[in-house]
């Protein structure tokens, strides 16, 4: 790939900068302005399933502080921000009654967000499932709910089309699939080594159908994109060898090209169709013709990286939920990492070129025309959670991630690859989930009792960035991104 940068600093000059949310994780306001119950709002309330003991019930309030959260965003000089719709806020059972409320919320949050001069970037589906599909329709291994996601996707692309211009089905579906119907650490909980893959499907299923609604219905005069986010975490080869090279592909096949393939190549990798046998379900024809080119662009998640191997005969598979996922039997792949990387207080190893490599990979193998980082970012514990004079905490950690991490970013796109746009994880420390407030993500502090915002370091260093489109002269940089 030629490269297409000359300056070792500046980015592209229509380059995205972003930050992202989702709507569980930031929202609270559970039970107000008409909102149905969501499989979150359920796991977060059974014993035992936070570690914290916490729940989403009001998150971070942004329900109440939307327009102050958007005036901080235009203080950073954001050029977009993408953000997930709660479907039980806007379809409380998830089919049938539409919400005025949700609608009303929803679209004012957009108003604000293009007052200001930022860009909505809008996820449909970031995991919080109306809980009706799920006690009354067994949610994603249900096949109509494929229709009914479309169904849903259609009201929004009617009411708020006119002003969103990027749109992303699903978020993350392997975590969908994985942590919800695998592991069972995720809403809904459920463990299984079928369903899974069931649910995946229909997931798939569920985005062609949509994307198929706007394509026909709508994206002609509303003049939008669409597309999914997957995540991927890099796997690298531990030797050369052969064994190796082929361990470190199929666990890439398992991760990325599980959703990643049918979208750009209309069927599963083969090495999942040959170790899964019939727990992989087949595409119909009908699916196949909806999912194939189901995308206008390519969406990434990225935090982390890990050594794969071919695994001993006597060798334990990691089925940590951050390693394989629970998959390891079925991938035979070992993973390990470097003792030497940095880690996140998530315990996700730190490797820049990690991510230069993946963006590569993706390149080569999907040959995409444009792809964005829709997520990447560390938590760090604040060693001061109190800010200094200027009214910042410091958090030299996480500056010191997203600037190598944009090193790598910045490098991939000179090796030839068609990165657009970077959006960090997050804009704001946020319920994380199963970890309840725990990991702090934020570019902003968010006080537990007061809820009050506090900018960190990293929210004005990367407010530099966005200013500049580049990165800052740092000599820590080229250490940080060379090659492995």
């Amino acid at each position: 790939m030629a490269s297409k940068l000359r300056d070792p600093r500046e980015f592209p000059t229509d380059f995205v900068w972003g930050a992202a949310t989702s709507s569980y994780q930031i929202e609270g306001a559970w039970r107000k302005g008409g909102k149905g119950l969501s499989i979150w709002d359920a796991f977060a309330h059974t014993p035992g399933k936070i570690a914290t003991g916490e729940t989403g019930d009001v998150a971070c309030d942004h329900y109440h502080r939307l327009h102050d959260d958007v005036a901080m965003m235009a203080d950073m000089g954001l050029r977009a921000y993408r953000f997930s719709f709660s479907w039980p806020r806007i379809q409380p059972a998830g089919s049938g009654a539409v919400s005025a409320d949700g609608i009303r919320f929803y679209s004012e949050l957009i108003d604000a967000l293009l007052a200001h001069g930022i860009t909505p970037w809008v996820t449909l589906y970031h995991w919080d499932l109306p809980l009706a599909l799920q006690v009354e329709h067994d949610g994603w291994l249900n096949p109509d709910i494929a229709n009914r996601f479309a169904n849903y996707a259609d009201i929004c692309f009617e009411h708020f089309g006119d002003r969103v211009k990027h749109w992303v089905t699903l978020n993350e579906p392997w975590v969908s699939a994985i942590m919800g119907y695998g592991l069972g650490v995720h809403a809904p909980g459920r463990v299984s080594t079928v369903e899974p893959y069931i649910a995946a499907h229909n997931l798939l299923r569920a985005h062609g159908r949509a994307v198929d609604c706007y394509r026909d219905r709508y994206q002609a005069k509303q003049g939008g994109v669409i597309g999914m986010t997957n995540n991927c975490d890099w796997r690298e080869p531990l030797t050369d060898s052969i064994e190796d090279r082929a361990a470190a592909t199929t666990a890439l096949e398992f991760f990325l090209g599980w959703f990643a393939d049918p979208l750009h190549r209309g069927e599963y990798p083969e090495v999942m169709r040959r170790n899964l046998g019939d727990r992989l379900p087949q595409f119909a024809a009908d699916d196949r013709y909806l999912i194939e080119g189901s995308t206008d662009f390519f969406g990434l998640n990225h935090y982390a990286t890990l050594y794969a191997s071919r695994p001993e005969p006597n060798d334990a598979l990691d089925s940590d939920v951050f390693g394989n996922g629970g998959i390891a039997e079925d991938q035979d792949v070992k993973l390990t990492a470097d003792e030497d990387w940095d880690r996140t207080a998530m315990g996700w190893a730190v490797v820049p070129w990690g991510c230069r490599k993946l963006l590569g990979w993706i390149q080569e193998r999907y040959d995409p025309e444009s792809i964005y980082i829709m997520e990447n970012g560390a938590a760090f514990d604040d060693d001061d959670p109190k800010p200094g004079a200027d009214g910042v905490i410091e958090d030299p950690r996480r500056v010191a991630y997203l600037e190598e991490y944009l090193g790598a970013c910045h490098q991939a796109i000179g090796d030839g690859v068609n990165l657009k746009g970077y959006f960090c994880w997050s804009l704001m420390d946020n319920f994380e989930w199963s970890h309840g407030t725990a990991m702090r993500f934020g570019l902003h502090r968010v006080e537990p009792q007061s809820l009050q915002r506090i900018p960190r370091r990293s929210a004005r260093w990367y407010a530099d960035v966005i200013g500049s489109n580049g990165l800052p002269a740092s000599p820590s940089l080229q250490h940080a991104v060379a090659d492995k």
